[in-house]
């Protein structure tokens, strides 16, 4: 980062935080990095650093734009240099669910919090809203495929030391094409994406749910309501108690009488799955080509996850293919070998 300290000082200097102290924040598994802005005046920001063209702070301009119209807790933006990958946005503090629920706090208040949110959400994010949006990309079938398919382009070599077979592959993809109908049955709303305890914080100066402050929503798009209600409730991260996760799913079906339950129960399924195999892919991808070892341990969490969903009956097809090829012996944390 050292070759951007000179377009950061220039940022900061004309948002007038040339003072400021800095105070780094620990990494994630993007190529961004925060830092902590204190002023002389007790003020505090926070510098969002996301060098292009890894990154691009746009969409999530954008989304942040949007989500704070629709009345939801994102950051503000203060200051901004898009073209260099430089925002200055509102300090939420410290208060992640991941560090509250860490310190004891009970876990049904935030979780209730966070799905009210999500029932908020589906409600304001109305048709005309929707059109409007026009920055928001579809989840589409591409995007489906392209990510359920990092399984088998990152997990399977690491555990077989060879790429997988093209027949092989395309079998894969198909299976996880003929689900897709099912999915496509609820009526697409806006979603988060990466909606899950690391992303939500609580903001004690707020009331009602902006409360809950939101973080990491660049990648939103317009798709199913199932799938940021499956992020929250299955996290790659921690385990979520079944009472608790059940009490939520009620809680959010509950607010759409009209859904039918078992369509939803087979879309929460199916992207449920879909959404681990992508992130057995993304560890493994972490630590082979990032040498970010330390998602490797949330794998086998992972791994529980998808064999969970994938019992759901819309989803045979697709176990089966796992029963044949990666059978449960073969799920495990894969060997953390460089890319040649």
């Amino acid at each position: 980062m050292t070759d951007r300290a000179p377009v950061v000082a220039r940022f900061l200097d004309q948002a007038g935080w040339s003072e400021a102290v800095h105070e780094p924040l620990p990494g994630d598994a993007s190529f961004r990095r925060y830092v902590r802005l204190r002023g002389a005046d007790k003020r505090t920001a926070m510098l969002m650093d996301a060098p292009p063209p890894r990154e691009n702070v746009r969409p999530y301009l954008a989304v942040a734009r949007l989500l704070r119209q629709l009345g939801f807790g994102a950051p503000a933006i203060f200051n901004q240099d898009a073209e260099n990958g430089l925002l200055l946005i509102e300090d939420l503090g410290d208060d992640t669910y991941t560090r509250l629920l860490a310190r004891g706090e009970a876990e049904e208040p935030l979780y209730a919090l966070a799905v009210d949110v999500l029932i908020a959400l589906r409600r304001r994010f109305t048709a005309q809203e929707m059109k409007a949006a026009k920055f928001l990309a579809p989840y589409d079938d591409k995007r489906f495929l392209d990510e359920a398919a990092l399984l088998v382009d990152w997990y399977w070599p690491a555990i077989t030391e060879a790429p997988v077979d093209p027949a092989l592959r395309a079998e894969y993809l198909a299976l996880w094409e003929k689900a897709l109908p099912i999915v496509r049955k609820l009526p697409a709303t806006l979603v988060l994406r990466d909606y899950h305890v690391d992303n939500l914080m609580r903001v004690r100066n707020r009331g009602g749910l902006l409360e809950c402050g939101l973080l990491d929503f660049q990648d939103a798009v317009v798709g199913p309501p199932s799938y940021d209600l499956v992020s929250l409730l299955e996290d790659a991260r921690r385990d979520v108690p079944p009472a608790l996760a059940a009490a939520m799913r009620q809680r959010y079906l509950a607010a759409f009488p009209e859904l039918d339950p078992a369509a939803f129960d087979a879309s929460y399924a199916i992207l449920g799955a879909q959404r681990s195999a992508k992130i057995v892919g993304i560890f493994t991808r972490l630590c082979v080509r990032d040498s970010k070892r330390q998602y490797l341990e949330h794998i086998p969490r992972v791994w529980r996850l998808l064999q969970q969903d994938l019992a759901h009956p819309a989803l045979a097809p697709v176990a089966a293919w796992f029963a044949r090829h990666i059978p449960e012996t073969a799920r495990h944390v894969p060997p953390c070998r460089p890319a040649a």
